[in-house]
């Protein structure tokens, strides 16, 4: 046991030294003190939807109230909804006398090769070229913003010449099953992707999150549009990664002026938002998932089962392990507005996300990967 120990306190030690201080969360999109004087660019917002008639109203209304001095509209793409995804959009942008800012869209029929996410967004850009805007807003239907959210991201987009800016949306954290388990998705997200490679041009690191991205037009032409990645299941990633290998810089953050309004009230409800991409993460490899498993095995059980069962100096080993990977885990509870406490149990929590990621191997395998509103977008002969 004692080699065991050694090993995770050797990660850890790593992860806490040498991994881009992911674990202090401290990149979050503080305002950017200098404003534009004059000639703020157009931009386009992009929102892909299917059945979100219990979001859709707040998204868009928090999109169409943004505090911006430029020209901005939105286009919401209807892809199949059964439900009033339309009609909530649309009376919503009329309660605010923004109607004529709002362009309904209804999508085509998937093909084959595309994602329904995807599939939608190019739609949207498509209907949006012809006016040239300078950026793309690409934005999931179920994120409400602060009225500073664009005028913010169009700020240090500008100022810094980038080609995308992404924000994460604090993500709702009320539940049981939410405070257990959603602060340590972000801190996962933030250990695989640090935040602060993603934002150096010097690193190969790239990442975004799909829920809001702005995207300069011209770096997304330059890469061959969203067609370019249009079998991702990790959308958001993907792109950021061909945005940043063509030379494009990109900046990711933590915010609180974008809030995911989804409701995952059920420890379900988050396995299934987990279990739709984690196999895809591995690139449907049954070795990358098998030495996934073991190596969070190795770095997130095994030390309070040592502390549990194993000899003295291994005991002592894991216990300061255990001890130090509970300091990491607390700034991002911290963020989240979550209990200390929770800490300790960060073990427990990276048990149920490898049992996620293994569900996520398993559905694939049944011909279920991807499963997102009824539709399979990850077949296993894909």
């Amino acid at each position: 046991m004692i080699v065991i120990a050694l090993i995770s306190a050797v990660i850890w030690t790593y992860l806490i030294i040498a991994r881009g201080s992911f674990w202090r969360s401290e990149v979050i999109d503080e305002p950017v003190v200098e404003a534009l004087a004059h000639d703020w660019p157009h931009v386009v917002a992009i929102v892909p939807a299917r059945n979100e008639s219990d979001v859709i109203a707040r998204s868009i209304r928090s999109l169409l109230m943004q505090d911006y001095s430029g020209s901005f509209s939105v286009v919401l793409v209807d892809d199949n909804s059964s439900d009033r995804t339309q009609r909530e959009a649309r009376m919503s942008a009329e309660a605010i006398g923004a109607g004529d800012r709002l362009s309904i869209l209804g999508a085509a029929p998937l093909p084959r090769e595309w994602t329904g996410k995807l599939w939608a967004l190019s739609q949207g850009i498509e209907a949006a070229s012809a006016a040239a805007p300078v950026y793309y807003w690409l934005s999931d239907a179920d994120i409400a913003y602060a009225p500073d959210a664009l005028r913010t991201m169009v700020m240090r987009a500008q100022k810094n010449n980038l080609a995308s800016v992404s924000l994460m949306a604090q993500l709702r954290c009320e539940s049981f099953a939410e405070r257990m388990l959603i602060p340590a998705f972000i801190f996962f997200f933030q250990m695989l992707y640090p935040f602060r490679w993603v934002n150096h041009p010097g690193s190969r690191t790239a990442a975004a999150a799909g829920g809001c991205t702005l995207v300069r037009r011209t770096a997304l032409e330059n890469i061959g549009g969203i067609g370019a990645i249009r079998g991702a299941l990790i959308d958001d990633c993907t792109l950021a990664a061909r945005l940043k290998r063509s030379g494009g810089r990109i900046w990711l953050g933590l915010t609180r002026r974008a809030e995911s309004i989804r409701v995952y009230d059920h420890f379900n409800d988050i396995r299934h938002m987990v279990a739709r991409s984690a196999y895809a993460q591995l690139r449907y490899s049954p070795v990358l998932l098998l030495g996934t498993l073991i190596g969070m095995a190795v770095v997130y059980v095994a030390p309070p089962a040592i502390v549990l069962l194993g000899g003295p100096i291994a005991r002592y080993v894991a216990l300061i392990t255990w001890v130090s990977m509970a300091l990491t885990f607390m700034p991002i509870l911290r963020f989240y507005s979550v209990s200390w406490l929770w800490a300790p149990f960060l073990p427990v929590i990276a048990g149920c996300y490898m049992g996620f990621t293994l569900d996520s191997a398993l559905q694939h395998m049944a011909g279920r990967g991807g499963l997102w509103k009824g539709r399979v977008q990850a077949p296993r002969d894909a």
